[in-house]
């Protein structure tokens, strides 16, 4: 009864079921990825783009060879945390990522764009095209590990991202607020329907370490990340404080010289994987 015949969607085992159909985009023919590591959230403004950079920086420093895929079109910041303002290159054969200063191979819409500051004002079909030609047309040369880092919310992109790339698993980035449950809550879910393994979450802003007392003090109430990761039967992978050197080295672009190893938990998973 109501049947849609939209059976990668649907649990029951009934006898006209049909095999869900494969829609993942092929790779570039020039490409080797290895493993593809979303991450997402369930809300904007919880700081899933610092959450990636740190996440392949990490990666990198432990001999990965390491990309990152910007598939927040209409909020690019990945090129800015690693001073990245030259627009990528190609050829017949395809699109050309830009390399950072480490290594860490990058493709942003805002590597496209005439001037980085323009606004990207697409309709969603545009937007999800964009990113579906990010892993068929740019060439990433033998890359350990690839993070997409995903704009927030569960829209377009990130059905777009979940159908046409084969992820290897998600990261899910939450903050402490009262409304975490549902954060994650929304983005678990998603990953269920789509069928796509749930690595941990990472919890930003967690703390504040006072460099005078050596205490924490939790700005926005204590953490709930431990109970809200057992219901959903999931790890907590990392949580990060208030650091203001981090928040400085995203902004200046100079994230590949932080120091801290906030992510080793987190790294140390991926390499299980």
């Amino acid at each position: 009864m109501g049947c849609d015949s939209n059976c990668s969607s649907c649990k029951e085992n009934c006898a006209s079921r049909k095999s869900p159909q494969d829609m993942h985009e092929k790779l570039h023919q020039f490409s080797s990825v290895k493993k593809v590591i979303g991450v997402i959230s369930g809300k904007g403004g919880v700081g899933k783009s610092l959450v990636t950079s740190t996440l392949a920086v990490t990666m990198n420093r432990r001999g990965k060879k390491t990309a990152i895929l910007d598939a927040d079109i209409t909020g690019p910041s990945i090129p800015k945390a690693f001073n990245i303002h030259s627009r990528a290159k190609g050829n017949d054969d395809g699109i050309f990522p830009e390399t950072s200063e480490t290594g860490i191979d990058i493709m942003s819409i805002n590597l496209l764009l005439e001037n980085e500051t323009d606004p990207v004002i697409w309709r969603g079909s545009l937007i999800s095209g964009t990113v579906k030609q990010f892993w068929t047309d740019v060439i990433w040369a033998n890359e350990d590990y690839m993070f997409v880092d995903m704009p927030p919310g569960t829209g377009d992109v990130a059905l777009t991202v979940f159908q046409s790339i084969p992820i290897d698993g998600i990261i899910i980035v939450t903050s402490p607020q009262d409304l975490v449950s549902m954060i994650v809550a929304k983005a678990v879910k998603m990953a269920q329907m789509m069928n796509v393994p749930i690595i941990g979450i990472v919890e930003n802003m967690s703390y504040f370490m006072c460099p005078e007392c050596g205490k924490k003090h939790y700005i926005y109430g204590e953490s709930k990340i431990d109970e809200i990761a057992a219901q959903y039967n999931t790890k907590v992978l990392a949580k990060l404080p208030i650091d203001p050197e981090l928040a400085k080295s995203v902004d200046n672009g100079t994230v590949e010289n932080f120091e801290g190893d906030y992510m080793s938990d987190a790294a140390d998973e991926l390499e299980k994987l």
